[in-house]
């Protein structure tokens, strides 16, 4: 079944101040703050840990290349997660260089480690090159919390995506993640109920495990879609950092204005 856009969502609007203050709060708690542009470097990562650490508090993680990890974690406090990415953003199925910077990302000391699933390879068939790779992976990072990227915007089917979640859970990932935020098509609100689905349906995961939506999600209005499907699918209490996380740059500056009293969009139109 081709997975077509999803009409049916209903996208809520807080209504009042308190509404939209409590789900910019929420956002804020559950983001990752994310820089992966190859033109990074290390004053790049430095101004977004002290972005990280905002007037509303800080948010859930800092999302950086490998090689910045360990620059992201002398930065940040203890309370801020930092997260690197492998086979990023590619996702092939080769493993050595994978090890290599889950190595590099391990040494630094991150917690987190975001990680592109060989979709290609799923989508031609080849489960089992998937799944050497994300054994593998496993192994390398015992510890760390491990999000597995499903590029469900190349995927296109129902199916293939149900199919990508439940390889990445029967192999030990700690998180779904929608995207790269590096394809045309990101994360949307049909995938996104793929994942929570997928993690519903699996009594060893349903608990425990948590997703994140990655691609496209700017400003809290884009998120709230996401926001209420989790609570539709595992409930208020995946509504936290262990479960549920949204990976952007630009959505904390819509946030911060929100919750500055300006409202949503305002960042992006130069208030």
């Amino acid at each position: 079944m081709a997975l077509g856009p999803c009409r049916n969502v209903i996208e809520p609007q807080p209504t009042g101040l308190q509404g939209r203050a409590d789900a910019c709060h929420l956002a804020l708690r559950c983001l990752d703050l994310t820089s992966l542009n190859d033109t990074d470097a290390p004053f790049d990562v430095e101004r977004l840990c002290r972005r990280a650490q905002t007037r509303f508090g800080p948010v859930a993680a800092v999302c950086v290349w490998p090689r910045f990890a360990a620059l992201a974690r002398q930065q940040l406090p203890p309370s801020i997660a930092v997260a690197a990415v492998a086979n990023f953003p590619a996702g092939g199925v080769d493993i050595e260089p994978v090890l290599h910077e889950v190595h590099e990302i391990v040494v630094a000391g991150a917690q987190e480690l975001d990680l592109v699933l060989p979709w290609r390879a799923l989508r031609d068939g080849d489960d089992a090159a998937a799944a050497r790779l994300l054994d593998a992976v496993r192994g390398a990072c015992a510890g760390l919390r491990l999000k597995v990227i499903l590029e469900t915007g190349e995927l296109h089917d129902a199916a293939l995506i149900t199919r990508a979640a439940g390889l990445a859970l029967a192999h030990g990932a700690d998180f779904l993640k929608t995207s790269t935020g590096k394809t045309a098509r990101g994360a949307t609100p049909s995938a996104w109920r793929l994942l929570l689905q997928a993690v519903s349906a699996d009594v060893g995961a349903r608990g425990h495990v948590g997703v994140k939506a990655s691609g496209g999600v700017r400003t809290i209005a884009d998120a709230l879609p996401y926001i209420e499907i989790v609570r539709e699918v595992l409930g208020d209490a995946a509504l936290q950092p262990q479960r549920f996380r949204i990976g952007a740059s630009s959505l904390l500056d819509d946030i911060d204005a929100v919750l500055g009293g300006l409202p949503s969009g305002a960042a992006s139109q130069g208030y």
